[in-house]
């Protein structure tokens, strides 16, 4: 009886020793998906605290010229990492802010001073394309538009919005897919395409985050508006 009772402890023991393994096997499998996403983010919040405060999470490798208006979007990552979206080196859209979100967030700018004058994101997955297509026709006339998508932006776009924002300048937009990585900045009045916009299809032959594309950056200077 001693025997039996000394057998079932030890088998008792080693099954919870083995499940404890297969627990942080598990753990640290999910960890290795994301680990990209992560670290980018960590690195992140670190060069932000490192940085002086002039610099913050807005840190730019170019300087603008005089009268121009100077920009830095970094798209989402999969659904893990939001947006960022910065005006003249502040941050004008993104965690920190509270005002990022899945689907289209878009930073619209005063084309003549440079001044932010609103931000906002629109769920293109399960919400509806009504409340974009009303903030994209109330864009007043020489306004710079930057946006990013983050997680997804396409599944709810139908084509008079995709129209809208092809007339500020986009090439890609009638072309945005599914979990589709896409930045882009345009202008209410522009003629011709913009030069600033990156477009990344997803696909799960390619994708660097399971079902997500890489993230991708955009950076450059647009002159003010003179009227």
């Amino acid at each position: 009886m001693f025997s039996f009772k000394v057998g079932f402890i030890q088998a008792l023991t080693l099954f919870v020793l083995l499940l404890f393994i297969v627990v942080i096997f598990l753990k640290l499998y999910n960890d290795e998906k994301f680990k990209d996403i992560t670290k980018h983010a960590v690195i992140s919040g670190l060069n932000t605290r490192t940085r002086s405060n002039t610099e913050g999470p807005c840190f730019r490798k170019n300087t603008c010229p005089e009268n121009h208006i100077g920009f830095f979007i970094q798209s989402g990552a999969a659904n893990v990492v939001p947006p960022k979206i910065c005006v003249n080196n502040k941050l004008a859209l993104g965690t920190i802010l509270n005002n990022a979100g899945g689907g289209i967030n878009i930073v619209v700018v005063d084309g003549k001073s440079g001044v932010v004058v609103k931000t906002d994101h629109f769920n293109m997955y399960s919400g509806n394309v009504e409340p974009l297509i009303e903030f994209l026709k109330k864009i007043e006339m020489g306004s710079v538009v930057l946006m990013a998508v983050f997680d997804e932006g396409s599944n709810k776009l139908n084509e008079e919005a995709r129209t809208l924002i092809s007339e500020l300048g986009s090439s890609s937009i009638h072309s945005l897919g599914y979990r589709d990585n896409w930045v882009f900045v345009g202008g209410k009045g522009m003629t011709g395409k913009s030069n600033f916009e990156k477009h990344i299809k997803s696909d799960n032959s390619k994708n660097k985050y399971d079902n997500w594309p890489e993230m991708v950056e955009l950076e450059g200077c647009i002159p003010k508006y003179v009227q």
